[in-house]
């Protein structure tokens, strides 16, 4: 059963990738005590992921940061050094990538999608984006499969 408003996310590791390397936290730990604005992509570097996606959460950080939001986030079922060089490559410094490298935030979530037919494996994150204000979820945007549209920032902006 997918995730919804107003339930605490489920408690699973994650690796925040740093310029410094990769730091392993967990949901709990991350998202305690802050507001954050989080984004799921199935995976980093892939078309709309880097073209739309990445780049609408960059660009509105400022705005989303005056509404009240802490932290942005960007999760992906990828290592933390594909994430930290996406990142980077990107010019996205200021988004916190956290690398869901066994897949086990978006299964838990129940969020998760079968990117085999595309070559990307069996577990993959499906395009969202959420509010977590101290673990609890505020608000979520789910897209509907090969759509982009619900998820981006300039939605979540219209809903804070």
């Amino acid at each position: 059963m997918a995730i919804k408003v107003g339930d605490r996310l489920p408690d699973v590791p994650l690796t925040i990738a740093t310029g410094e390397g990769p730091q392993p936290t967990t949901t709990a730990e991350y998202f305690a005590g802050k507001k954050v604005a989080l984004f799921a992509v199935p995976g980093a570097y892939t078309p709309t992921c880097s073209a739309k996606h990445l780049p609408s959460f960059v660009g509105k950080a400022d705005e989303l940061k005056s509404k009240g939001v802490d932290e942005i986030a960007c999760t992906s079922v990828n290592d933390a050094f594909v994430m930290s060089a996406w990142n980077r490559e990107q010019g996205s410094e200021n988004i916190t990538m956290l690398a869901d490298g066994n897949g086990q935030l978006a299964q838990a979530l129940g969020l998760e999608m079968d990117g085999s037919k595309f070559g990307m494996g069996s577990v993959r994150s499906q395009r969202y984006s959420m509010v977590v204000n101290d673990g609890v979820v505020e608000q979520l945007n789910l897209e509907a499969p090969g759509e982009y549209q619900a998820s981006s920032a300039e939605t979540m902006l219209s809903q804070i």
